[in-house]
């Protein structure tokens, strides 16, 4: 199989390394006989192209691998493919969540193939277990810790007792973090992952714009050190349930007992649970990003593509955002909060926490809305089946 690859960055450069490579038996028949960059960065391969026609009109390449990231020229570049009879596999999140639903009738109907487990869990096969699940069983509830800088940023504030700011300068310069970090810290790489992880085990289209989503960005060593008061540990979570009604779902920090498997997963280490009907849960435990585990996983797509079996992903079942579940939520603030909806008020080294009477998502979003406090914190007192 002759592959091309689209940008040669950290994930780019990985795909290539291990192909060209290593010496597994299975990559024998693998060759990278293109990679499309920057006109500067020509003179490094020499089958680096700046023009992606090249690509578009060889014949003889059957498989593009897009590592660009971002939603454009991403977006162009895998339907142009594949509107070309070229598979594609591809580790990006963004553009993976925004356009699922057409990238897979687009390759059902040119009969080539649409492949994206790097882009939820990086090494961890993620996707490919839930589609392996769902074949047999019926998948409830998803969860998991689906970020490694947010992962690695609360690790090092709970067991070296650093700042929030001095952490997240450490990831930037390990190169966990982004010079802008807002996607890892405020939510939206997991809210993808959630998308992603529910469009295959659940086959529906679940919109982002309907499930909270809270920063961490607001969380300081005195949160930590209120939660390590409670026997609990904060970690970064992303669910998604399906319920009677509909489904739920929310990308929030979350109060998780110490002795769950969740809450002793450190550094930049991922973690993704489904729940099946009859197998219960299953945890897939690994790095989450990186540049081999990453282009591990585009390499496994890759070679998968020579399987038989097409997408099992059709977007038939047409979920609500139905929240039902009643969880119990703590809010830092040193606004005033309407304590309807407040069991207990406590003060914890100069800082205010209310804790939440049972209630639903929906309304812990209007009450975080009345508080009206840009610097409050919300977690989740959370208790999972598995």
């Amino acid at each position: 199989m002759k592959i091309a690859i689209l940008g040669f960055g950290t994930i780019g450069t990985g795909v290539y390394e291990i192909i060209s490579t290593y010496k597994a038996k299975s990559l024998t028949d693998v060759e990278v006989v293109k990679v499309l960059d920057l006109p500067q960065n020509k003179d490094k391969l020499d089958i680096i192209t700046d023009n992606y026609d090249d690509i578009l009109q060889d014949k003889s390449i059957d498989c593009v691998v897009e590592t660009m990231g971002g939603l454009h020229p991403a977006y162009e570049f895998i339907t142009a493919a594949m509107k070309a009879k070229k598979h594609v596999v591809t580790a990006n999140k963004a553009v993976v969540a925004k356009y699922m639903e057409e990238f897979i009738a687009l390759a059902l109907e040119n009969k080539v193939r649409f492949l994206f487990e790097a882009s939820t869990g990086g090494g961890i096969p993620w996707i490919a277990s839930l589609e392996k699940a769902k074949r047999v069983d019926d998948i409830s509830e998803l969860y998991g810790i689906f970020n490694g800088t947010s992962n690695y940023i609360l690790d090092a504030m709970t067991n070296q007792g650093k700042d929030f700011d001095e952490v997240l300068k450490k990831a930037q310069e390990l190169g966990y973090a982004e010079a802008d970090p807002s996607a890892d810290i405020d939510g939206y790489d997991v809210q993808n992952k959630v998308v992603i992880s529910s469009a295959v085990a659940y086959n529906t289209k679940i919109n982002m714009e309907d499930f909270p989503c809270y920063s961490l960005r607001t969380i300081n060593r005195i949160d930590i050190n209120y939660f390590k008061k409670l026997n609990r540990t904060i970690k970064y979570i992303g669910e998604a349930v399906v319920n009677n009604t509909g489904y739920e779902a929310y990308v929030m920090p979350n109060a998780l007992a110490n002795d769950t498997v969740e809450a002793n997963v450190n550094s930049n280490f991922n973690i993704a649970t489904l729940y099946g009907q009859s197998i219960g849960p299953l945890k897939f435990y690994g790095q989450g990003a990186g540049k081999l585990p990453t282009a591990n996983a585009i390499v496994q797509d890759i070679l998968d593509i020579q399987s038989p079996i097409g997408s099992l992903i059709d977007f038939s079942n047409k979920l609500a955002y139905q929240p039902t579940q009643e969880n119990v939520y703590v809010i830092r603030s040193t606004n005033t909060v309407d304590m309807t909806n407040i069991e207990t008020k406590e003060e914890f080294e100069g800082q205010t926490y209310y804790t939440t009477k049972p209630i639903v998502a929906s309304t812990l979003v209007e009450l975080v809305k009345s508080v009206d406090d840009s610097q409050a914190f919300v977690a989740k007192l959370a208790a999972f089946k598995g």
